[in-house]
């Protein structure tokens, strides 16, 4: 490797690391930051490419943040670059969230206050909402667009189960495709699909399956449960919580209602992937076995559930840019950008839901949208001031 390929790489890699402790706000908010770093600045890809590759993170199961901000480093360095930005990206919120677990078995306290983080949470909808008008600006261009993007927005604002985000996708794609003839012809379109990351994927999710069910040890068994889970949802981490909540707590008994909403309220504080929760049930999960079990438990779980995102995105994405060749392919992506746009706005209204709608959660939210809009002051120090004035008032 030559050495201005590896200054890249280490710039790459520098940059995934400030998004990974700076990243507040969930997968919309990701994103926008995704557009402003790596877009903007770096100009690593077009906003074009990081929308459509977005869209396609959406469409598989898993976190979408970190798949998107995993395929990007595949796209500029390969599949060594992308695995390590997936532990760059992963392994602070990670870590915070293990040294929580210890922290809470070894004391035994059921409840740690986060009420300096008052403020992010408003602040956070508004990085969305940016996301949203940034989306929205680059990809609705038609009426067709227009009105999928609204549709898409009114339907996953309602809807009630995670499998509706890649259905609306799905249809909107296969409306905007019946307008295939639109799109210039691409001669050279053969491509051959490399199969080995979805064999991968399919053959650890036998494996340890099988493997649990007759070692019956715990760490295994954990491994399987955090990678059954990744691979089977859809809708972010926001979807998984109840499903983690009715296995560990209710079901195996592994943590206490108060711990897990403990976990819960810290994770919404961290920058970073809302899925490193799981690293938290893990370590939690493993504390009669000791401190080195609990680190291990951490660990594994964090494992188990970012693995199976990761193994499906490097399948995709090694034909991704042929596939797109094909007319229909092409035609169908105006759709699906537009239904992306769509659950990004959806997002913004759900997620300010919660939230008391007050004059200072009102002001913090326009406040928020109008730094990102009109000033160029990085995302990290707004984040930070919201913090200050969390511990100030």
């Amino acid at each position: 490797m030559n050495s201005a390929r590896k200054i890249r790489y280490y710039i790459f890699l520098r940059d995934v690391l400030i998004l990974s402790v700076s990243a507040f706000g969930g997968p919309q908010a990701h994103l926008a930051m995704l557009f402003d770093r790596m877009v903007g600045r770096r100009k690593y890809l077009t906003e074009e490419e990081l929308i459509e590759l977005n869209a396609l993170c959406q469409i598989l199961p898993g976190p979408t943040s970190t798949q998107t901000i995993t395929a990007l480093g595949f796209k500029v360095g390969g599949p060594n670059l992308a695995y390590l930005t997936l532990l760059v990206w992963m392994l602070p919120a990670v870590s915070i969230m293990i040294t929580a677990a210890v922290v809470i078995s070894s004391l035994q306290a059921k409840g740690i206050s986060i009420g300096f983080t008052k403020f992010i949470q408003p602040m956070a909808v508004g990085f969305v909402t940016y996301a949203a008008y940034r989306i929205s600006a680059k990809v609705v261009q038609t009426r067709t667009a227009m009105g999928l993007m609204i549709i898409a927005a009114v339907i996953s604002r309602f809807a009630g189960s995670p499998i509706a985000f890649p259905i609306i996708l799905i249809v909107s794609g296969a409306v905007t495709a019946l307008k295939y003839k639109a799109q210039p012809m691409e001669m050279d379109k053969k491509f051959k699909v490399d199969w080995r990351n979805f064999i991968l994927w399919g053959v650890v999710f036998v494996s340890v399956a099988v493997l649990g069910a007759i070692t019956k040890e715990r760490i295994i068994i954990l491994f399987e449960n955090f990678y059954r889970n990744g691979s089977l949802i859809f809708g972010g981490g926001q979807v998984l919580i109840p499903l983690l909540y009715t296995e560990f707590v209710d079901f195996k008994d592994y943590l206490t209602s108060q711990e897990f909403l403990s976990g819960f309220g810290i994770v919404q504080a961290l920058p970073g992937p809302v899925f490193s929760f799981a690293s938290f049930i893990g370590a939690l999960s493993m504390r009669e076995y000791g401190l080195l079990a609990q680190i291990a438990g951490g660990l594994v779980a964090a494992a188990g559930i970012f693995l199976p995102g990761t193994f499906l995105i490097f399948f995709v994405i090694r034909f991704w840019d042929q596939l797109k060749k094909y007319r229909v392919v092409k035609a169908s992506l105006e759709g699906i950008n537009a239904a992306s746009s769509g659950l990004v706005i959806a997002a913004a209204f759900l997620l300010f839901e919660p939230i008391p709608t007050n004059f200072i959660n009102v002001s913090m939210l326009i406040g928020t949208f109008s730094l990102l809009m009109f000033t160029k002051i990085p995302a990290p120090f707004i984040i930070l001031a919201g913090l200050a004035a969390g511990f100030i008032f």
